[in-house]
């Protein structure tokens, strides 16, 4: 499925995890760890184009050029509570991030999110934001999210997922068309309540067992 700014992580690790993820007998631990380990590896897949350039080192050998990381430095943005699942996995791939913290839940009864915390450093215009959170089902969550960044000067943002919905990625590029997505996998649809058909659950439940 080609979807216009969305990247499908379709790696074999990935997939693989994803489906262990679905089950609905894999415990709160295995839950945690698999979504800790696709993370990091969404998160290989994020930063996959940003810009190197050459400078001088010493080897014990001899000296030489070699690549290193150009550009804007980088800010992780996770959606507080599930967000901070995937938040361990993408630091341990890169550790120099700063962190973000977006407080936002979703009213049962309007789906629309509700902001209770928001703390960001300061520079955020000078640098990558990449917003974290598991699902992208209504969009309400993420859109807000982007909203909020964009408010406190992020300029270059990107969204990295586990799940999308068709409906939630098609409102999410109505409000933010220059964000780009970055998913495990696009499922079939929303159900009446605003959760992902056959999706894996809430994410956030089944990572602290709240349910």
């Amino acid at each position: 499925m080609a979807i216009k700014g969305v990247t499908i992580v379709d790696h074999p690790l990935v997939q693989h995890k994803l489906t262990l993820m679905r089950k609905k007998d894999t415990s709160i631990k295995s839950f945690r760890e698999l979504l800790k380990e696709i993370g990091g590896l969404v998160c290989y897949e994020v930063t996959r184009d940003l810009p190197l350039e050459d400078v001088e080192i010493e080897t014990p050998m001899q000296a030489m050029r070699a690549p290193q990381l150009a550009g804007k430095k980088m800010v992780f943005a996770p959606i507080l509570r599930s967000g901070m699942g995937m938040l361990d996995g993408m630091l341990e791939l890169a550790p120099a991030a700063r962190v973000a913290h977006i407080g936002l839940y979703r009213d049962p009864a309007t789906l629309e999110c509700v902001e209770y915390y928001f703390k960001a450093p300061a520079d955020l215009a000078e640098r990558q934001v990449v917003v974290i959170d598991p699902m992208l089902a209504t969009g309400n969550t993420a859109i807000a999210a982007v909203d909020r960044l964009k408010e406190a000067g992020a300029k270059s943002i990107r969204m990295a997922c586990l799940l999308a919905s068709p409906e939630g990625i098609s409102k999410f590029q109505g409000h933010h068309p220059g964000v780009r997505i970055w998913t495990a996998a696009v499922d079939e649809r929303l159900n009446d309540h605003g959760y992902i058909l056959p999706g894996l659950g809430d994410a956030g439940d089944r990572m602290y067992g709240t349910r």
